[in-house]
C-alpha cells in the first residue's frame, strides 16, 4: 500500500541521496552461461506516491470490451514524441478503486529516469532500439493454422506456468504477479472514460477441474507439450473432455494508470493499457515475476508466451507462443493466434538467470487491434511492454516499498 502523506518528505530526502550515487546496469549470469539468452538485471528509477484524493464515485454504466480499437498504428505509434518528465508524471498517476466504490487519484513523483533515454539501458548492447519491419500484414484473429493449445488435467492447470492464469469476472484473463495481486489490461475494468460494469465488485476466478486425468494421458501429454515447444516433435491434442470450474476470489481494489483513462484507448493511451488488481485474500499460487521487456531480438528465438480464456474455448485454458514482430519503446506486435477473452494476459518470455532458465512477465496482451487508415483495414495482436517506469510503478503498487523495487 502507499505510504502515509506524512512519510513522503522522509522519503524524498532519501531519494535524493540514493540517485547521488553512479548507476550501472549489471547483469545475473555468470561468463559460463554467456551462451544462453539472459535476463540482465538493472537498476529502476523510482516512481512513488505524491498525494491522494478524492474522486467522484464511477457509473459502472458500460460492458467490458474484450477487443481494442485505436487509429494509431505502429509507423503512427513510432512517431509520437516523446513524452517529457511533467508528462510522464500525469500519465503515470493513477486511480485506485476500492470495492466499496470509492475512487481515489493519486499524483506520483519519478526519480532516476532520463526522460530522452528511449531504449532499456540494461539491453542496449547489440540493439539498435529500433523494431524489424514485419515484411507480411496478417488479417485474422487466427493466423493460418490455428496453433493454440488447451490446457487440461489438473495436473497442468495447478502446475506453473499454466497455474498463474486466471479469468476476471469481466470476461477477461490475468496473471498472478503477486502474493495477492493480479495484472490484466486496463480496458477489463474501464473503458477510457469510465469504469465498467462489473468492475466494483470485481471477481478473480482461479480454474480447476472438477475430474482428474488418468496418471496415463497426463504424462502424455506433459511429455510430447513440452518437446514441442522446446522445438521438439508435434503437439499432443489434450483431452478436453473435463468439466471444469473457477474458485472466485473479490478484488480489494483495482489501479488503473492516467495514461489510459486521459488516451481513452487511442494514440497513446494503448501505451498504458494495463491495471493491477489487489485480492482480498492470498490466493496461495506460485506467481510470475515482474521482468522489463528487451528488444524481441533479445528474446530466445524472438518468441513470448502467455496464457489465457479464449471466449471460443469456454472453460479451458489455452496457452500459445509466437515470433513477436514489430515494436515500439511501449508496444510489442504479433501474431499469436487469440480470440477476445485473452486479453489481460501476462506476456512472457523464458531466458537464463545465472543458474536456470526463469519466466517473467514482460508484457500484457491488450488484444486484437484494428486501425483503419485512408480506407484500409490493418490488425495486429498488441501487448503493452513493461518498461523501467511501468515496472517501477507496478511494483510499487504491489509491495509498497520503492526499495523492494530497485533492480528489475
Amino acid at each position: 500500500m502507499p505510504r502515509s502523506r506524512a512519510e513522503l518528505p522522509r522519503l524524498t530526502g532519501l531519494l535524493v541521496l540514493l540517485f547521488l550515487l553512479p548507476v550501472f546496469p549489471f547483469s545475473s549470469s555468470s561468463s559460463s552461461s554467456s551462451s544462453h539468452p539472459q535476463w540482465v538485471l538493472q537498476r529502476i528509477p523510482v516512481v512513488i506516491p505524491q498525494h491522494t484524493e478524492a474522486r467522484p464515485a464511477p457509473h459502472f454504466l458500460s460492458q467490458a470490451r474484450l477487443d481494442v480499437t485505436s487509429t494509431c498504428d505502429p509507423e503512427c505509434h513510432k512517431k509520437a514524441p516523446h513524452p517529457s518528465y511533467w508528462d510522464l508524471r500525469s500519465l503515470l498517476a493513477y486511480e485506485t478503486l476500492h470495492s466499496n466504490g470509492r475512487l481515489t487519484e493519486t499524483a506520483i513523483r519519478i526519480y532516476g529516469y532520463n526522460p530522452n533515454s528511449n531504449t532499456t539501458p540494461a539491453y542496449l548492447t547489440g540493439s539498435s532500439g529500433k523494431a524489424e519491419r514485419s515484411h507480411v500484414r496478417r488479417k485474422r484473429q487466427i493466423f493460418g493454422h490455428d496453433g493454440r493449445f488447451s490446457i487440461a488435467g489438473q495436473d497442468f492447470l495447478l502446475k506453473y506456468p499454466f497455474s498463474v492464469a486466471v479469468k476476471l469476472s469481466t470476461g477477461c484473463s490475468g496473471t498472478l504477479v503477486g502474493d495477492r495481486h493480479v495484472l490484466t489490461a486496463a480496458h477489463c475494468v474501464h473503458d477510457g472514460k469510465n469504469y465498467v460494469k462489473g468492475a466494483q465488485r470485481l471477481r478473480v476466478g482461479f480454474l480447476k477441474p472438477k475430474q482428474r486425468d488418468t496418471q496415463q494421458s497426463s504424462f502424455h501429454l506433459l511429455s510430447n507439450f513440452t518437446n514441442h515447444v522446446e522445438g521438439g516433435p508435434s503437439p499432443y491434442a489434450p483431452p478436453t473432455s473435463d468439466i471444469m470450474k473457477f474458485q472466485w476470489i473479490r478484488a480489494k481494489r483495482t489501479h488503473v494508470p492516467k495514461g489510459w483513462i486521459k488516451g481513452n484507448a487511442n494514440d497513446i493511451g494503448m501505451d498504458y493499457d494495463y491495471a493491477l488488481l489487489e485480492l482480498k485474500k492470498p490466493h496461495k499460487r506460485r506467481h510470475m515475476k515482474l521482468g522489463v521487456s528487451p528488444p524481441a531480438q533479445g528474446l530466445p528465438g524472438r518468441r513470448v508466451h502467455f496464457s489465457g480464456f479464449d471466449n471460443d474455448r469456454p472453460g479451458q485454458l489455452v496457452y500459445r507462443f509466437c515470433r513477436a514482430g514489430e515494436e515500439t519503446s511501449d508496444l510489442l506486435y504479433q501474431h499469436c493466434d487469440a480470440q477476445p477473452g485473452a486479453s489481460g494476459s501476462g506476456v512472457y518470455a523464458r531466458m537464463w538467470a545465472g543458474r536456470r532458465w526463469e519466466r517473467k512477465v514482460i508484457g500484457v496482451f491488450s488484444g486484437h487491434q484494428w486501425v483503419e487508415r485512408q480506407g484500409a483495414s490493418q490488425e495486429f495482436n498488441v501487448a503493452v511492454r513493461i518498461t523501467p517506469l511501468k515496472y517501477a510503478q507496478i511494483c510499487y503498487w504491489i509491495k509498497g516499498n520503492f526499495m523492494d523495487c530497485r533492480e528489475g
